[in-house]
């Protein structure tokens, strides 16, 4: 009986998977292929950037050109997971409706919402409701904030519609083009590399670096310059101006004083690995002057798997350590999405035994970043692939139930 209980949820997962599966794909295939196309852009003819509704009519007649038939399509592929278990002859055979049933509900509601039935809407199309946004975009689960980025950020991205593993999947799930990315360390092999790659995800880059001189990537064997801002450590403040135009901050600059550890390597350390980090963060922070800012604005952090592992270097650990558990605390409450680059030894001057391509490793982290993944970890070190989560888990809910973002009076 438990075992028939299993198999008949998970037959019911599966078609609600499968449904939901069709739906994305549809929805991607409707920006693909003109036809489709032609139905689905009344969807994005519906709503201002605040998500209210340009015309009741418009917004009725979308979900009759585009909902209405994205829910048939559904439910008449949601036969396939009831022909599998009927053909193997898996039950129980009635989990596999599941699907359709779950589909109908989408269905009737855009025909609901086309029909103008009031209050339908504020019940079954919950994604596009206006009104101030009060949370980041989901990493799993489609809310208000992801999908806004649909309509308003990159329509060729953030195609899911409930679950956000299609977009996942194909890399849709953060869109590089057009943003104006900013990189700390961009003289360094890293920055470098990181700068080349988004410039070829079609973002706009700016190198800021303690170097004097102009930056140039090497496109496609083409010296191509980039915008270059010159700071130094501890005139962090000078940068506001610059930071208010940046979508994406990734804080890549770093000193590794080796065997080093007297008290002036001690203070170098930790004032350029972790106070010089903290300073520019907050500084972004300030940054965000609107709700729809944290929809879009992000901070990327290279705290390094120095995290979780040696790197036979102890300033460099405990320095990059520190800065780790920071942003664990931080990102608590931080008001954008802020990643942590965990990357293993790669070949620079801060360490010429590395193993790794900076270029490869560049690679990687924006492929992992298109993906959502909020902790990147790109190393050969398979301990880090679990260490670091287990981690970041217990740390992040340490610092949960024995911390509080408001202001607690001394006792």
């Amino acid at each position: 009986m438990m075992s028939s209980w299993i198999t008949g949820l998970a037959i019911a997962l599966a078609s609600v998977l499968w449904v939901e599966l069709v739906r994305d794909l549809y929805h991607t295939l409707s920006h693909l292929w003109q036809p489709l196309y032609r139905l689905h852009v009344w969807h994005h003819k519906v709503f201002r950037r605040d998500l209210s509704v340009v015309s009741d009519t418009i917004y009725r007649q979308a979900h009759w050109y585009n909902d209405v038939p994205e829910s048939l399509i559904m439910l008449l592929l949601s036969i396939l997971p009831w022909s599998v278990v009927y053909t193997w002859n898996i039950t129980p055979q009635w989990a596999a409706w599941t699907g359709s049933v779950y589909t109908l509900s989408f269905l009737l509601g855009a025909i609901a919402r086309g029909l103008g039935i009031p209050l339908v809407d504020e019940l079954t199309d919950v994604t596009h409701r206006p009104g101030e946004f009060t949370s980041l975009p989901s990493r799993w689960l489609v809310n208000r904030s992801y999908h806004w980025r649909h309509h308003f950020d990159n329509q060729d991205a953030y195609f899911s519609g409930t679950l956000t593993l299609v977009d996942k999947i194909m890399g849709t799930a953060l869109s590089l083009k057009n943003k104006r990315i900013a990189v700390t360390g961009a003289s360094g092999t890293l920055g470098k590399a990181l700068l080349t790659q988004l410039h070829l995800a079609e973002a706009k880059v700016t190198a800021l670096t303690s170097s004097d001189t102009e930056l140039l990537l090497n496109i496609s064997g083409q010296q191509t310059p980039i915008n270059t801002v010159y700071w130094q450590i501890g005139q962090e403040s000078e940068l506001l101006a610059q930071l208010d135009k940046i979508d994406i901050l990734i804080l890549n600059h770093g000193v590794n004083v080796h065997g080093q550890r007297d008290e002036a390597a001690i203070a170098k350390s930790y004032e350029v690995n972790t106070f010089s980090t903290l300073r520019l963060i907050e500084l972004f922070f300030q940054t965000l002057k609107s709700d729809r800012d944290m929809l879009t604005k992000e901070v990327w952090v290279n705290t390094s798997e120095a995290e979780v592992n040696p790197a036979f270097s102890p300033l460099y650990e405990l320095s990059k350590r520190t800065t780790g558990d920071l942003i664990t605390l931080l990102r608590l409450d931080a008001p954008c999405v802020v990643r942590k680059l965990i990357l293993g030894p790669f070949k620079s001057k801060l360490n010429p035994v590395g193993v790794m391509s900076a270029d490869w490793v560049a690679r990687q982290i924006i492929n992992l970043a298109r993906r959502d993944v909020r902790n990147i970890i790109v190393t050969i070190n398979p301990l880090t692939l679990l260490l670091f989560p287990l981690k970041e888990f217990f740390v992040a809910n340490y610092f949960k139930f024995f911390s509080s973002s408001k202001n607690l009076p001394n006792k």
